[in-house]
């Protein structure tokens, strides 16, 4: 009896456990990939062997993959769009990325990147295929049904441009050999609205989940850090060795290196002769790696990495959710700093925390970055922000520069909602500062409407039941909104779908009927919730916090040493609000709107009245 109950128990929680779940559907992969490089040529041929779920309920008669080193080629679509920014201003000069510039245009035949597709079977039987640049386009001879498995082999060639953009070579200033990234056949994702064959523009990525099973043959005299966790590395050496094990290289110039990674979207790797590897165990379940050389950083600052990592990490893990892997490795790599599923390529140490950090957004929870890139790079700079102040030991207001980024933004004239597609803004200045800046800006004011300790369990609560599942926005919204216990959908339509902003002032103060009345004014055109500081020559203060009315709900009290009167709700179509205090107007020292900084007011002069009587 006591066992049946037990076994009753389990199932409940079972079965409660998976009812708790998104049930959105996903696809599955699983590459088998072997590699041969030559470090003279710069080339590389490949078999990939990809076992893919088709999880959906639809029939797919068709498949797409990436071939992103195709963009690196004189005329391409990236070249183009590079060039054509390289025509419009913005801010102090071109709005082109530094980067890419119209260096494509100039790649010899010996520095262009390609990839070639020799063959491609499912199933064994070949299928016809077709190439527009970067995409791969595969018209199947037989339908995947839904909920069926197929078996796709592709042989492949491919030479490595030399390094503009992400992926690459010989980067004149870090002087790193290879950085490996968006090398490989990609399959491109389906999700629940349809295929995604983004050209490779500018930016951003999206893949499907699944495992890799790598292994890289190159020059035995080179050294790698990568996606996943080496298989042989008493063979490899190179300090990946279990210590005190004699290294057993097998005979000839090449190694084979066997990299296993489960669970993941994408895979890289980086390779240096003169690469310094270092490794530092966290705990029994995870090992960082450092792999660098010091052309952009001396081995102190590189290695100081590894000791601010094992310091943040707990604070980490308590505020954004565990890390599921069991390595992790920073790379010194060829461009500023990318983030990839277990590591992240680094030109210098100074991006290490942002780019680490992409592994909670870009890596596990992994929204399409394409069309909510705001949801990788904003989240992943506010909780730079916070990280950095925890590091500092900062108890001020820590995201002054994205609020300063966004504000400049707003007033800008170039401003594009947040919903535009990441390769689509009209400006690469537009780009960064709305998916960086005001990305990070919906986070940290969350906060102020929802109030900060609750914003932070909705963060948790985001990342615990959607992590490996590809949200978008709506989908955080209605954790935030469960977890609060208010409406939120107002936030998402203002301040993600528009470009209106917030702008409040403090409009009159008079006596009447024995009390002192404050009138609030709304100029700007989204609402917000009001926190309004009374200050009282005696130090003593009150807050009066009026809620808005879309909200449907009030934020708890944020500072108990504060007294707080709470308002009815203001409606949004009106454009003032009086709130009232039983002290005498004499009384006051100082009238303030917002003080904690935390709502993006894009005029805040008219925000604080000091009263010098």
């Amino acid at each position: 009896m006591i066992k049946s109950l037990r076994l009753l128990g389990i199932c409940i929680f079972c079965y409660s456990t998976v009812y708790a779940q998104p049930d959105r559907w996903q696809q599955k992969v699983k590459y088998v990939m072997n590699i041969d490089m030559n470090v003279q040529t710069n080339q590389l041929t490949g078999k990939q062997k990809l076992e893919y779920w088709n999880n959906s309920p639809d029939t797919l008669n068709r498949v797409f993959y990436h071939l992103y080193f195709n963009a690196f080629q004189p005329g391409s679509m990236m070249d183009t769009r590079s060039r054509r920014q390289g025509t419009l201003t913005a801010g102090r000069g071109p709005d082109w990325d530094q980067r890419v510039k119209d260096r494509i245009q100039k790649l010899k035949p010996d520095e262009i990147g390609y990839q070639k597709i020799i063959s491609l079977k499912m199933n064994g039987r070949p299928q016809t295929f077709t190439m527009d640049e970067t995409i791969l386009e595969v018209k199947l001879d037989k339908p995947v049904l839904p909920r069926s498995k197929v078996v796709f082999d592709l042989e492949f060639e491919a030479q490595v441009p030399l390094q503009i953009r992400r992926s690459g070579r010989d980067n004149p200033a870090s002087k790193v050999r290879y950085s490996m990234s968006q090398w490989y056949p990609k399959i491109c994702e389906y999700d629940y609205e349809g295929w995604h064959p983004t050209p490779y523009i500018a930016r951003e990525f999206y893949g499907v989940w699944g495992d890799f099973d790598v292994s890289i043959r190159i020059d035995k005299k080179y050294i790698l850090g990568a996606t996943g966790y080496l298989q042989n590395p008493n063979q490899v050496g190179y300090g990946y060795e279990t210590p005190g094990t004699k290294i057993n290289q097998p005979a000839g110039d090449k190694l084979t290196w066997r990299f296993l990674a489960p669970n993941v979207h994408d895979f890289m790797w980086a390779a240096d002769p003169e690469f310094i590897h270092k490794t530092r165990k966290i705990r029994d379940s995870l090992t960082f790696h450092l792999l660098y050389k010091t052309s952009t950083a001396t081995a102190q600052e590189w290695e100081k990495v590894l000791d601010d990592a094992q310091k943040a990490l707990p604070f980490i893990e308590k505020h954004f959710g565990a890390y599921p892997y069991r390595q992790f490795s920073f790379i010194h790599g060829g461009d500023g700093g990318m983030e990839y599923p277990m590591a992240t390529l680094l030109i210098g140490p100074g991006a290490w925390l942002h780019e680490w950090l992409h592994n909670w957004y870009y890596g596990i929870l992994a929204t399409n970055e394409s069309l909510y890139g705001w949801m990788d790079e904003g989240f992943t700079s506010y909780a730079e922000d916070r990280v950095t102040a925890f590091l500092e030991n900062n108890n001020g207001f820590a995201f002054e520069g994205n609020y300063r980024g966004y504000t400049s933004l707003a007033k800008s004239g170039k401003e594009e909602p947040l919903t535009t597609h990441a390769d689509h803004y009209n400006t690469n200045a537009a780009y960064g500062a709305a998916v960086y800046s005001k990305g990070a800006v919906f986070v940290e004011q969350l906060g102020y409407i929802t109030g900060a300790a609750v914003r932070d369990r909705i963060l948790l609560e985001y990342y615990n039941q959607w992590k490996f599942r590809h949200p978008n926005a709506t989908d955080f919204i209605r954790v935030a909104e469960k977890v609060s216990d208010m409406k939120l959908d107002w936030y998402k339509e203002y301040w993600v779908n528009s470009t209106r902003t917030i702008d409040y002032s403090i409009d009159s103060l008079w006596e009447e009927g024995g009390k002192t009345k404050v009138r609030l004014n709304r100029a700007g055109l989204m609402p917000m919730p009001i926190d309004l500081l009374l200050t009282f020559k005696d130090g003593s203060k009150e807050l009066h916090y009026i809620p808005m009315n879309l909200m449907y709900g009030a934020k708890p009290i944020e500072d108990s040493s504060i007294s707080r009167v709470l308002y009815s709700p203001w409606k949004w179509t009106s454009a003032t609000y009086t709130i009232e205090t039983s002290r005498k107007l004499a009384d006051f020292s100082v009238v303030e709107i917002d003080p904690s900084l935390r709502m993006a007011d894009i005029d805040r002069k008219n925000n604080k009245l000091e009263l010098k009587w």
